[in-house]
């Protein structure tokens, strides 16, 4: 057993798998503490390294692409303090974190683990139910379907539409930016309907519009991982996944006939709020323009 134990948090390997635990200090960020413990297998392992500083030093754990779907679903974009892959270690203890990078990488060597993409996911992301409450709404998610309750906050064309139900055999992918502080981010689930649009952020009834709290919008990506690891894989959308996406072409229903029936549509629900009075006229021209732009 090869283990490292720091304020940050305790990594132990047994031979077989990567165990992280979050530290329980205050500086650990929320994501990480409310992420919990993960068992990495070793097989969804690329590489590990230990950088060391002059003060504190970094042991980073690189996964195999498409492993996980954590970084599947955010990217690369969670900041590093938020990392779980990532954790800081006191230079007085730069020596043990050498042992534990030197195991995992003969652990690799001897069971000639393969760095090319994995063709399933192999860890099994956030546990579910899981729920977020965030500064557009609350996104809830239970294994099957994506629940959006709207806060007072989001915009009148959201609140006007009421909760959003996306079931997971409707989604296409999800996309998730982190909320900067200095940008906003969105966490949007893209179903075969709306592939073809992208409303901004604040109007997508869709989408949740990160703002608010940095720190508690970052939660979101638990959802973002927890949807992800129960969609296709993406080695799986090329072929029959590909096709579902994109029925064969026929006279009857060719990309542009399906953009325009999209379209169309949009602009009928855009037109019944406006007629019901929950748009006003600068609100429809706009939201309209965005439409019609993104088309």
């Amino acid at each position: 057993m090869a283990e490292i134990i720091q304020r940050d948090g305790t990594w132990a390997f047994d031979g077989s798998t990567v165990r992280i635990t979050p530290g329980l200090h205050r500086s650990v960020p929320l994501f990480r503490q409310t992420y919990g413990e993960i068992a990495v297998p070793l097989e969804a392992v690329a590489g590990i390294v230990y950088e060391p500083e002059r003060k504190r030093g970094r042991l980073r754990l690189r996964l195999r692409e498409g492993s996980d779907p954590l970084l599947q679903a955010t990217g690369g974009r969670l900041p590093d303090a938020a990392d779980p892959y990532r954790l800081t270690v006191d230079v007085d203890r730069s020596g043990v974190a050498e042992y534990v990078a030197e195991e995992v990488r003969r652990a690799l060597l001897l069971d000639q683990i393969p760095k090319e993409p994995a063709r399933t996911y192999l860890l099994a992301g956030p546990p579910v139910p899981v729920s977020v409450r965030s500064s557009d709404g609350t996104v809830s998610f239970d294994g099957v379907q994506v629940r959006i309750d709207w806060s007072d906050t989001s915009d009148r064309v959201k609140r006007a539409t009421g909760p959003r139900i996306i079931a997971v055999g409707d989604l296409v992918q999800v996309e998730w930016l982190p909320n900067s502080g200095y940008e906003d981010g969105f966490l949007r689930f893209v179903t075969r309907e709306t592939v073809f649009s992208k409303l901004p952020p604040e109007k997508d009834p869709y989408a949740l519009d990160l703002w608010g709290s940095t720190r508690r919008d970052l939660l979101t990506a638990l959802v973002a991982a927890a949807v992800t690891a129960r969609l296709p894989h993406p080695s799986t959308r090329t072929g029959e996944h590909v096709a579902r996406e994109r029925p064969a072409l026929t006279a009857a229903a060719s990309p542009t006939s399906d953009r325009h029936d999209v379209l169309l549509r949009r602009l009928r629900e855009l037109g019944e709020l406006h007629r019901a009075g929950v748009l006003t006229d600068e609100e429809f021209a706009l939201t309209k323009a965005a439409v019609l732009r993104d088309f």
